[in-house]
């Protein structure tokens, strides 16, 4: 019996949900699926229900972005649950590995996978720094340490993604991501990359990646402003953004962050200095990243 659960969310890609769900029911780790259709307006609920019955569909009425999969986690049943987009796709025994790792550390709070992108499976550009990680880490890690995670490609232990709290209301979507590994840190967990969990990614063309620029920017000036000491987080900032172009785009995500601020500020509290010195120990590398620029 599969100790982990598969969660997917959408919203208006039926034809690339049905692709993904295909190939997910199908893998031979056996792993149960639950599918969070963010209020799609293209019938992707009614072919999911159709075409896959086994799998649990969640409708939300609105669209959730990624508190979505915080709502198909209270559904969840198995100590681990693996995180799906309807444009990634697990190779066959990856999440079982991820699972004995899991199963195996039980500090590990997550394990995060190694993508390839389709069609010419190319390592994704964040590949080398996953693997290249400088986060100083304990001697029984399986893998490198981070510090941050990309949910599409990672398995979290259930227990460590709930005492959290899971994926901020805040953030919506767009680099939702850092706030709660940042989190897990905190509360102890650790976090690696493994080279023998494979996901395969054929990115969607149906994305507007100027407001995805603009939500990347934001929530990534809230998380600074939300975890790091007042020097790291002015530092970081003018750091994000002298990396973005400076157009229109960039100037409105800056101001939304500002607007921002009052909750920010009654939110805030400061990571513990381990967790600020493996944030510090990346910032070299988020400097030179080809896969963090805000571009698009």
């Amino acid at each position: 019996m599969s100790r982990t659960t598969v969660v997917m969310i959408t919203h208006n890609r039926r034809a690339e949900a049905l692709r993904t769900l295909e190939h997910m029911t199908n893998l031979p780790d056996g792993a149960p699926v639950i599918v969070a259709d963010n209020a799609s307006s293209d019938g992707t609920a009614d072919a999911v229900s159709r075409h896959f019955p086994g799998v649990e569909l969640l409708c939300c009425d609105r669209n959730l972005g990624a508190l979505a999969r915080n709502l198909a986690v209270r559904h969840v049943r198995t100590p681990y649950v693996s995180f799906c987009d309807d444009d990634t796709r697990w190779q066959p025994g990856s999440l079982r590995r991820a699972a004995e790792l899991l199963d195996e550390y039980p500090g590990l709070g997550s394990v995060t996978g190694r993508c390839l992108v389709e069609p010419e499976l190319r390592e994704d550009p964040i590949t080398p720094e996953l693997r290249e990680s400088p986060v100083p880490g304990p001697d029984w890690l399986p893998g490198p340490a981070l510090m941050g995670v990309m949910a599409g490609l990672t398995t979290f232990r259930v227990e460590a993604f709930r005492e959290v709290g899971g994926f901020s209301p805040r953030m919506w979507l767009g680099g939702e991501e850092e706030l709660l590994a940042i989190d897990l840190a905190a509360h102890g967990w650790w976090m690696c990359w493994a080279e023998d969990v494979v996901i395969h990614h054929a990115p969607s063309k149906q994305r507007d990646p100027r407001r995805r620029r603009q939500l990347g920017i934001r929530n990534t000036l809230w998380t600074l402003w939300l975890r790091r000491p007042v020097r790291s987080a002015a530092r970081r900032t003018a750091a994000v953004l002298r990396s973005a172009p400076a157009d229109l785009a960039t100037a409105s995500a800056a101001l939304e962050a500002l607007r921002g601020l009052p909750w920010v500020l009654r939110e805030r509290w400061v990571v513990p200095q381990r967790v600020e010195t493996g944030l510090r120990s990346l910032e070299d590398s988020q400097r030179r990243s080809v896969a963090r620029r805000y571009v698009g």
